[in-house]
C-alpha cells in the first residue's frame, strides 16, 4: 500500500504515550438495564461495551498527572520545555490546570506551560503547535508533553448518557520518535461556527446531538479536502492510507466515518465499504468501546487499540487521522509507523490498566456521579474515600497516585496516595 521508507517523512513524532483509563467503570448493560433501554441494540450501534467513571477524589488534574507520571524519567523532565494540556473541564476558570499538572510531574521551571480549549480538537490543536516548536531552531535537543484530560457532566437518565465517559491521555513529543512520525506540511483544517455542544457553566453541558453529527461529518468531508490539496500528487483514498484513524466520540462513529471517505474517493459498494473498514479502521475502535467518550484522548486511545489489536501492522505503514471538536474546528492528517510501535504501546499497558478498574453498580455510579456534581463547585470539599467499600485502599495506598485531599476556600489540595 502506502509504505514508506524510514525518515522519508521527517523526524518528529510520538516517543512515548500513556492513557488513564480511570480506576472505575460502568457496565453499559447495566446502564440500559437500569433505563429500559435494548443492551444488544446500544452495543451494536454505538460500539459502547463500558464507561470510565472517575471517583470523587480525582479530577482533570489528577488524571492528566496520573496518565503522564509513570512514562517519564528524569531524563525527560527535564528535556520537557513544552507542556500544553487540552481540557473542556478545567477545575478553575482562571489558573490552568496545566500549573499543577507542571508542579506535580516535576517538570523543569523553564518550561513554558498552558491550557487550551476547543472541545476535543484541543489536544490535536496543541499536538499541531508543538510538532512546529520542535521543527524550529528554538527547540533545541529538548521535548514536548501534550495532555488531554476529561470527564462528562452528570448525565444520569439523559439520552446521551451510554456515550459519556472520563479518561486521560498523555504523549511525549520529541526528534526521538519511537511510535509514530507526523507528516509535516500535509494538513488539511476546517473550521466554522457552530453551537453544537456548549458548557455555559461548569455544571452544564447542552447542545443539539443532531447537529452535531452533521457538524462532525461536515468537518470530516472539508478538512479531507483540503488535506488533498496540500499533496502534491492525486491520491486514491483506498490504497494512500494503510489505516484510518477517527475522533470517536463514540466507537461506532468510526465506520460512519470511514464510509464517508470512502464514498468519497468512488463508487463502491456497502459489502466493500464494510470490509475497507474493517481492514483498515475497526482495529481503533478495541479500547474506545471500553473506555466510553475521553474526548479529545479519543485519537491516542484509537492508535493504541491499532498497534495493539490490527493484523497486517508494520512499520512504514500511512496513517490518516481526523480529529474534531464542537464549535468547531477539524484537522486531517497523517503519520508513519515506526519500528518500535509496538513496543511503545506494550509499554502502555492500556489493556491491563482497563481491566483492572473496579466494576461499578449502578446504585454506586449514580452516587458518584450525584456526589461530583453537588460539589464541582464547592467552596469546601472532602472526598470520601471509603466509597466502594476498600477500593481506595486497594488500589492507591501507597501506589503513588496523584489524588485530591481536599477543598477548602475554593483552594484545591492534592496529594500522593
Amino acid at each position: 500500500m502506502g509504505t514508506v521508507t524510514a525518515y522519508e517523512h521527517g523526524d518528529l513524532g510520538i516517543e512515548k504515550i500513556r492513557v488513564y483509563p480511570t480506576t472505575m467503570s460502568l457496565d453499559i448493560s447495566k446502564m440500559c438495564d437500569a433505563r429500559a433501554m435494548d443492551a444488544q441494540q446500544v452495543q451494536t450501534d454505538f460500539l459502547i461495551d463500558k464507561r470510565g467513571v472517575n471517583p470523587p477524589w480525582e479530577d482533570t488534574v489528577t488524571m492528566a498527572v496520573n496518565a503522564a507520571n509513570s512514562m517519564l524519567t528524569d531524563e525527560d523532565r527535564q528535556a520537557i520545555r513544552l507542556l500544553i494540556v487540552g481540557t473542556e473541564t478545567a477545575v478553575d476558570q482562571e489558573k490552568p490546570v496545566s500549573s499543577w499538572i507542571h508542579r506535580f510531574l516535576k517538570l523543569n521551571s523553564q518550561c513554558r506551560n498552558f491550557e487550551v480549549k476547543h472541545a476535543c480538537y484541543a489536544a490535536t490543536g496543541g499536538l499541531q503547535m508543538a510538532l512546529s516548536w520542535l521543527a524550529s531552531p528554538m527547540s533545541g535537543d529538548h521535548k514536548a508533553l501534550i495532555i488531554s484530560a476529561d470527564q462528562s457532566l452528570i448525565s444520569i437518565g439523559e439520552a446521551h448518557e451510554h456515550v459519556t465517559g472520563a479518561g486521560a491521555a498523555a504523549v511525549l513529543l520529541s526528534k526521538q520518535p519511537r511510535l509514530i512520525a507526523y507528516e509535516l506540511g500535509k494538513n488539511g483544517i476546517y473550521a466554522a461556527e457552530v453551537s453544537d455542544v456548549i458548557r455555559p457553566t461548569p455544571r452544564v453541558e447542552t447542545g443539539n446531538g443532531g447537529l452535531s453529527l452533521v457538524s462532525y461529518f461536515d468537518a470530516l468531508e472539508e478538512a479531507y479536502q483540503n488535506h488533498t490539496e496540500q499533496l502534491d500528487e492525486e491520491i486514491d483514498f483506498n490504497t494512500y492510507f494503510d489505516w484510518n484513524l477517527y475522533h470517536m466520540p463514540f466507537a461506532g462513529i468510526a465506520y460512519r466515518a470511514h464510509r464517508t471517505l470512502v464514498l468519497m474517493s468512488g463508487n463502491y459498494s456497502k459489502q466493500e465499504t464494510r470490509q475497507f473498514y474493517q481492514q483498515k479502521s475497526e482495529p481503533t475502535t478495541h479500547f474506545a468501546r471500553l473506555t466510553g467518550g475521553t474526548y479529545g484522548a479519543t485519537t491516542f486511545v484509537g492508535l493504541l487499540g491499532l498497534v495493539e489489536t490490527a493484523s497486517g501492522f508494520e512499520a512504514g505503514q500511512r496513517l490518516g487521522i481526523f480529529a474534531y471538536g464542537s464549535g468547531s474546528c477539524a484537522e486531517f492528517y497523517s503519520a508513519i509507523i515506526l519500528p518500535e510501535a509496538a513496543d511503545v504501546a506494550q509499554e502502555a499497558g492500556l489493556e491491563k490498566l482497563i481491566a483492572d478498574r473496579y466494576s461499578l453498580s449502578i446504585e454506586e455510579y449514580e452516587t458518584i456521579e450525584t456526589i461530583r456534581d453537588q460539589n464541582l463547585m464547592a467552596a469546601d470539599f472532602i472526598p470520601d474515600r471509603n466509597i466502594c467499600g476498600d477500593w481506595y485502599k486497594r488500589r492507591y495506598e501507597g501506589q503513588g497516585h496523584l489524588v485530591l485531599n481536599n477543598v477548602v476556600g475554593h483552594y484545591r489540595h492534592y496529594e500522593w496516595s
